[in-house]
Protein backbone atom coordinates (compact mmCIF):
# COMPACT_ATOMS: atom_id res chain seq x y z
CA UNK A 1 0.00 0.00 0.00
CA UNK A 2 2.94 2.01 0.97
CA UNK A 3 4.29 1.22 -2.51
CA UNK A 4 1.19 2.21 -4.43
CA UNK A 5 0.80 5.88 -2.37
CA UNK A 6 4.02 6.70 -3.26
CA UNK A 7 3.91 5.52 -7.16
CA UNK A 8 0.76 8.10 -6.91
CA UNK A 9 2.62 10.74 -5.18
CA UNK A 10 5.38 10.45 -8.31
CA UNK A 11 2.93 10.26 -10.38
CA UNK A 12 1.46 13.50 -10.02
CA UNK A 13 4.33 15.55 -9.04
CA UNK A 14 6.58 14.43 -11.94
CA UNK A 15 4.87 16.83 -14.63
CA UNK A 16 4.95 19.75 -12.24
CA UNK A 17 8.83 19.45 -11.81
CA UNK A 18 8.93 19.12 -15.62
CA UNK A 19 6.84 22.52 -15.83
CA UNK A 20 9.16 24.33 -13.46
CA UNK A 21 12.40 22.86 -15.04
CA UNK A 22 10.67 23.68 -19.10
CA UNK A 23 12.30 26.52 -20.69
CA UNK A 24 10.29 29.97 -21.07
CA UNK A 25 8.50 30.53 -23.73
CA UNK A 26 9.98 32.90 -26.90
CA UNK A 27 9.34 36.43 -27.09
CA UNK A 28 7.87 37.74 -30.14
CA UNK A 29 11.13 38.67 -31.63
CA UNK A 30 12.42 35.81 -30.25
CA UNK A 31 10.44 33.87 -32.20
CA UNK A 32 11.30 35.78 -35.11
CA UNK A 33 15.16 35.84 -34.57
CA UNK A 34 14.70 31.88 -34.43
CA UNK A 35 13.26 31.63 -37.49
CA UNK A 36 16.09 33.79 -39.41
CA UNK A 37 18.94 31.15 -37.77
CA UNK A 38 16.63 27.95 -39.05
CA UNK A 39 16.61 29.87 -42.56
CA UNK A 40 17.57 28.03 -45.58
CA UNK A 41 19.80 30.46 -46.55
CA UNK A 42 21.91 29.66 -43.82
CA UNK A 43 24.63 27.07 -44.89
CA UNK A 44 25.19 23.90 -42.14
CA UNK A 45 28.58 25.11 -41.40
CA UNK A 46 27.49 28.21 -40.59
CA UNK A 47 24.59 26.80 -38.70
CA UNK A 48 27.12 24.92 -36.65
CA UNK A 49 28.79 27.57 -34.77
CA UNK A 50 25.34 28.38 -33.54
CA UNK A 51 25.63 26.94 -30.47
CA UNK A 52 29.01 28.45 -29.05
CA UNK A 53 27.76 32.03 -30.70
CA UNK A 54 23.62 32.04 -29.64
CA UNK A 55 22.42 34.21 -31.99
CA UNK A 56 19.09 34.50 -30.73
CA UNK A 57 19.57 35.02 -26.99
CA UNK A 58 22.89 37.71 -28.22
CA UNK A 59 20.72 39.30 -30.11
CA UNK A 60 17.53 39.40 -28.07
CA UNK A 61 20.37 40.47 -25.44
CA UNK A 62 21.76 43.46 -27.84
CA UNK A 63 18.24 44.84 -27.98
CA UNK A 64 17.32 44.08 -31.91
CA UNK A 65 13.66 44.44 -32.88
CA UNK A 66 12.13 44.21 -36.38
CA UNK A 67 10.93 47.43 -36.53
CA UNK A 68 15.02 48.92 -36.35
CA UNK A 69 17.74 50.66 -38.50
CA UNK A 70 20.29 49.03 -37.90
CA UNK A 71 23.97 48.97 -39.00
CA UNK A 72 26.46 46.31 -38.54
CA UNK A 73 30.37 47.55 -38.97
CA UNK A 74 33.01 45.65 -40.27
CA UNK A 75 30.37 42.43 -40.94
CA UNK A 76 33.23 40.04 -42.87
CA UNK A 77 31.22 37.28 -44.56
CA UNK A 78 28.22 37.81 -43.30
CA UNK A 79 27.50 35.27 -40.50
CA UNK A 80 24.97 37.81 -38.39
CA UNK A 81 23.83 39.45 -41.39
CA UNK A 82 21.51 36.01 -42.73
CA UNK A 83 20.33 36.28 -39.44
CA UNK A 84 19.49 40.08 -38.86
CA UNK A 85 18.62 41.40 -42.20
CA UNK A 86 15.59 38.72 -42.78
CA UNK A 87 14.05 39.61 -39.03
CA UNK A 88 14.18 43.69 -40.47
CA UNK A 89 13.29 43.31 -43.73
CA UNK A 90 9.73 43.82 -43.25
CA UNK A 91 9.66 46.86 -40.82
CA UNK A 92 12.65 48.05 -40.56
CA UNK A 93 16.20 48.64 -42.45
CA UNK A 94 19.50 46.91 -42.78
CA UNK A 95 22.95 48.62 -43.06
CA UNK A 96 26.42 46.93 -43.40
CA UNK A 97 29.42 49.50 -43.65
CA UNK A 98 33.22 48.66 -44.08
CA UNK A 99 31.81 45.76 -46.26
CA UNK A 100 34.28 45.28 -48.80
CA UNK A 101 33.58 41.04 -49.19
CA UNK A 102 29.53 41.34 -48.97
CA UNK A 103 28.25 42.42 -52.67
CA UNK A 104 28.19 38.83 -54.25
CA UNK A 105 26.57 37.50 -50.71
CA UNK A 106 23.84 39.87 -51.53
CA UNK A 107 23.63 39.38 -54.54
CA UNK A 108 22.97 35.73 -54.08
CA UNK A 109 20.14 36.03 -51.75
CA UNK A 110 16.37 37.21 -52.05
CA UNK A 111 15.93 37.13 -48.62
CA UNK A 112 19.05 39.47 -48.34
CA UNK A 113 17.88 41.68 -51.37
CA UNK A 114 16.85 44.93 -49.24
CA UNK A 115 20.19 45.14 -47.37
CA UNK A 116 22.07 48.29 -48.33
CA UNK A 117 25.79 48.59 -48.16
CA UNK A 118 26.94 52.29 -46.93
CA UNK A 119 28.96 53.88 -49.43
CA UNK A 120 32.05 54.92 -47.01
CA UNK A 121 34.79 57.45 -47.83
CA UNK A 122 37.08 55.80 -45.30
CA UNK A 123 40.34 53.96 -46.15
CA UNK A 124 41.56 50.52 -44.60
CA UNK A 125 45.56 50.96 -43.48
CA UNK A 126 46.92 47.62 -43.30
CA UNK A 127 50.20 47.53 -40.37
CA UNK A 128 52.83 45.13 -39.53
CA UNK A 129 50.67 42.67 -38.54
CA UNK A 130 48.44 41.06 -40.63
CA UNK A 131 44.92 41.29 -39.52
CA UNK A 132 45.33 44.87 -38.09
CA UNK A 133 43.96 47.98 -39.23
CA UNK A 134 44.65 51.66 -38.89
CA UNK A 135 41.62 53.83 -41.31
CA UNK A 136 40.95 57.26 -41.92
CA UNK A 137 37.88 59.51 -39.96
CA UNK A 138 35.06 58.45 -41.34
CA UNK A 139 30.93 59.11 -40.64
CA UNK A 140 28.65 56.87 -41.91
CA UNK A 141 26.19 59.57 -43.40
CA UNK A 142 22.99 58.36 -41.67
CA UNK A 143 22.22 59.98 -38.36
CA UNK A 144 18.59 57.97 -37.31
CA UNK A 145 20.05 54.56 -36.64
CA UNK A 146 18.49 52.69 -33.36
CA UNK A 147 20.97 50.32 -33.22
CA UNK A 148 25.02 49.55 -34.32
CA UNK A 149 26.42 46.55 -33.82
CA UNK A 150 30.06 44.94 -34.45
CA UNK A 151 31.18 41.43 -33.58
CA UNK A 152 34.76 40.41 -32.42
CA UNK A 153 36.17 43.08 -34.68
CA UNK A 154 37.87 45.82 -32.25
CA UNK A 155 41.05 44.17 -32.05
CA UNK A 156 41.63 44.14 -35.57
CA UNK A 157 42.14 48.32 -35.20
CA UNK A 158 44.72 50.84 -33.47
CA UNK A 159 43.57 52.66 -30.93
CA UNK A 160 43.10 55.69 -33.49
CA UNK A 161 40.92 53.39 -35.45
CA UNK A 162 38.78 52.07 -32.85
CA UNK A 163 38.05 55.88 -31.75
CA UNK A 164 36.68 56.79 -35.47
CA UNK A 165 34.88 53.80 -35.35
CA UNK A 166 32.76 54.99 -31.70
CA UNK A 167 32.70 58.71 -33.20
CA UNK A 168 31.10 57.20 -36.38
CA UNK A 169 28.77 54.79 -34.24
CA UNK A 170 27.97 57.81 -31.67
CA UNK A 171 26.96 60.46 -34.76
CA UNK A 172 25.08 57.98 -36.70
CA UNK A 173 23.06 56.97 -33.74
CA UNK A 174 19.53 58.68 -32.55
CA UNK A 175 19.42 59.83 -29.32
CA UNK A 176 18.63 56.63 -27.50
CA UNK A 177 20.02 54.30 -29.96
CA UNK A 178 22.21 51.35 -28.76
CA UNK A 179 25.70 50.43 -29.56
CA UNK A 180 26.31 46.49 -29.07
CA UNK A 181 29.82 45.32 -28.73
CA UNK A 182 31.15 42.00 -28.46
CA UNK A 183 35.31 40.69 -29.14
CA UNK A 184 37.61 38.14 -27.51
CA UNK A 185 38.52 38.95 -23.84
CA UNK A 186 42.22 39.91 -23.35
CA UNK A 187 43.29 40.26 -19.81
CA UNK A 188 43.10 43.60 -18.46
CA UNK A 189 45.99 45.95 -19.39
CA UNK A 190 48.03 43.17 -20.55
CA UNK A 191 51.01 44.50 -22.76
CA UNK A 192 50.71 43.14 -26.43
CA UNK A 193 52.28 40.05 -27.12
CA UNK A 194 51.88 37.18 -30.39
CA UNK A 195 49.61 35.31 -28.56
CA UNK A 196 46.89 38.37 -27.72
CA UNK A 197 46.71 40.42 -30.51
CA UNK A 198 43.78 39.22 -31.66
CA UNK A 199 42.36 40.28 -27.95
CA UNK A 200 40.66 42.86 -26.67
CA UNK A 201 40.97 44.36 -22.99
CA UNK A 202 37.42 45.34 -21.99
CA UNK A 203 37.76 47.61 -19.46
CA UNK A 204 39.67 49.65 -22.14
CA UNK A 205 36.97 48.90 -24.75
CA UNK A 206 34.41 50.27 -22.01
CA UNK A 207 37.07 53.60 -21.16
CA UNK A 208 37.11 54.12 -25.33
CA UNK A 209 33.49 53.88 -26.35
CA UNK A 210 32.61 56.48 -23.65
CA UNK A 211 35.26 59.16 -24.23
CA UNK A 212 32.90 58.75 -27.43
CA UNK A 213 30.11 59.76 -25.72
CA UNK A 214 28.28 56.70 -24.94
CA UNK A 215 26.38 55.11 -21.77
CA UNK A 216 27.87 51.44 -20.76
CA UNK A 217 23.93 50.12 -20.35
CA UNK A 218 24.36 46.26 -19.33
CA UNK A 219 27.00 43.57 -19.79
CA UNK A 220 26.75 40.19 -20.28
CA UNK A 221 27.89 36.28 -19.65
CA UNK A 222 26.49 34.61 -22.46
CA UNK A 223 29.88 34.45 -24.53
CA UNK A 224 32.02 33.83 -20.65
CA UNK A 225 34.14 30.61 -21.41
CA UNK A 226 36.07 29.25 -18.23
CA UNK A 227 38.35 26.87 -20.29
CA UNK A 228 39.79 30.03 -21.94
CA UNK A 229 42.64 30.84 -20.05
CA UNK A 230 43.07 34.24 -22.37
CA UNK A 231 46.79 32.86 -22.81
CA UNK A 232 46.82 32.09 -26.33
CA UNK A 233 46.08 33.50 -29.71
CA UNK A 234 42.38 32.68 -30.44
CA UNK A 235 43.18 30.66 -33.52
CA UNK A 236 45.14 28.13 -31.46
CA UNK A 237 43.03 24.53 -31.21
CA UNK A 238 43.00 24.63 -27.43
CA UNK A 239 40.47 28.11 -27.74
CA UNK A 240 39.57 27.74 -31.46
CA UNK A 241 36.04 27.90 -31.16
CA UNK A 242 35.60 28.52 -27.54
CA UNK A 243 37.08 32.02 -26.61
CA UNK A 244 35.61 34.12 -23.72
CA UNK A 245 34.05 36.82 -25.34
CA UNK A 246 33.10 40.12 -23.55
CA UNK A 247 29.42 41.47 -24.76
CA UNK A 248 28.44 44.66 -24.03
CA UNK A 249 25.61 46.74 -24.41
CA UNK A 250 25.65 51.08 -24.60
CA UNK A 251 23.21 53.71 -25.46
CA UNK A 252 23.59 56.89 -26.59
CA UNK A 253 22.24 59.50 -24.26
CA UNK A 254 18.78 60.94 -24.63
CA UNK A 255 18.73 64.73 -25.83
CA UNK A 256 17.98 66.68 -22.49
Amino acid sequence: MRKLFAIIILSISMPVVHAQFAPPPLSPIGKKIQQAVDSDIRTATEKERDANRKPRQTLEFLGLQEDMRVVELVPGRGWYTKIIAPVVADKGQYYVAIASRMSAMLEKYDALSKVEILPLDVKLLPQDIIGQFDLTEFTLGIDDVDLILTFRNLHNFLPQARGYINKAAFEALKPGGLYGVIDHTRRHSEPDTAENWRRMDPVLAILEIQAAGFELVDSSDLHYRPDDELRYEVGRKTVAGNTDRFTLLFRKPEKN
